[in-house]
């Protein structure tokens, strides 16, 4: 089909020009000279959002090898350092009702982590939905060992890394026991780069009721959330204390999630004849999602070991996260001791 020129009528002495048809030629109408008509405002195109990262929303992170690292959380171990880089920090708990952190770091990269502790059984089964992670850790009992060796992720430990590892001046052992990050990496050419794990972001959904604080207890710990506006995070306290950085600073997050899951003993115990916890980190349970000052009631999922673990709030719709650090909080319904 033909497509007609656009014509231009010279009018009282102004030059008015006519509708703009689609024209299948780049070249001028004869006897006149190129015209550049102005985009109406629905032709211009909206810029996209820049990519953000799958494990803390903010913009312009690439998609870097995931590194997971075991890190004390005893008073003897305190303060410890790196934590405040990473993108996401698992609370887990361990024999005797006490608790131990996992960071996951991929935006960030802090150059030295620690103190570095023992791997457990609960990790080898939350680690699987980043692929196959760097996993630091200072050892595990001699039965895990083939579990280890089977898992879904890269062993860099002490055992198999040991340049990478060092003994910082000042700690006593086994409190003591820090490594350097990029040292660590350099060890996992294989290991997986971040991708989508089920988090969502973006503005916090109706139903949120105003928290100054949220507690959470173990048997032998707790912890306390306190909402700071000014710092626009949840700020960590302890036992009653502050969770201070090595760096400095109290860490704290932008949201804290409160996981319920099932705990129950493992096949596993230390030399006291405790034992090990195994959290159940797939199946599906309630939650509290902690972000902007409010609680979230809201319902987690995970259907396979590879699988992320998907938030929803009551209604099902995604729960969303604000952007930044999260803290996931394993905790069973009722304190236990398994």
């Amino acid at each position: 089909m033909r497509v007609p020129r656009m014509i231009a009528v010279a009018l009282a002495g102004v030059a008015v020009l006519g509708p703009v048809a689609a024209c299948s030629s780049n070249e001028p109408a004869a006897g006149g000279s190129p015209q550049a008509a102005d985009p109406s405002p629905s032709e211009t195109p909206t810029p996209e959002p820049p990519p953000t990262h799958p494990f803390t929303g903010l913009p312009g992170a690439a998609r870097r090898p995931v590194l997971a690292a075991k890190i004390e959380n005893t008073s003897a171990g305190k303060p410890q350092l790196g934590l405040r880089s990473a993108d996401i920090v698992y609370v887990e708990q361990v024999e005797a009702g006490l608790t131990r952190l996992m960071a996951v770091f991929s935006s960030k990269l802090p150059p030295k982590i620690g103190p570095v502790r023992s791997a457990r059984i609960s990790d080898l089964h939350i680690l699987p939905q980043f692929g196959k992670p760097a996993l630091a850790y200072s050892g595990v009992q001699t039965k895990m060992i083939p579990k280890v060796q089977a898992a879904s992720l890269v062993d860099v430990s002490d055992s198999r890394a040991p340049g990478a590892y060092f003994r910082q001046p000042g700690r006593y052992a086994p409190y003591n026991l820090f490594a350097n990050t990029k040292q660590l990496l350099a060890k996992a050419p294989g290991a997986s780069k971040a991708k989508d794990i089920g988090f969502t972001f973006g503005d916090a959904p109706e139903g949120g009721v105003a928290k100054k604080s949220f507690t959470v207890r173990y048997p032998a710990a707790r912890f306390t959330f306190a909402w700071s506006q000014e710092a626009g995070r949840w700020l960590v306290w302890q036992d009653g204390k502050k969770d201070m950085a090595a760096e400095g600073g109290q860490l704290g997050a932008p949201t804290i999630v409160v996981q319920y899951a099932k705990t129950e003993r493992s096949e596993f115990h230390d030399l006291n004849q405790s034992y090990t916890p195994l959290v159940h980190s797939v199946g599906k349970g309630r939650a509290v999602v902690l972000r902007d000052g409010q609680a979230f009631k809201a319902t987690w999922s995970r259907k396979t070991e590879e699988d992320g673990t998907v938030f929803t709030t009551e209604a099902g719709e995604p729960m969303n996260f604000a952007p930044g650090q999260v803290w996931i909080v394993l905790a069973a319904p009722k304190p236990v001791i398994p």
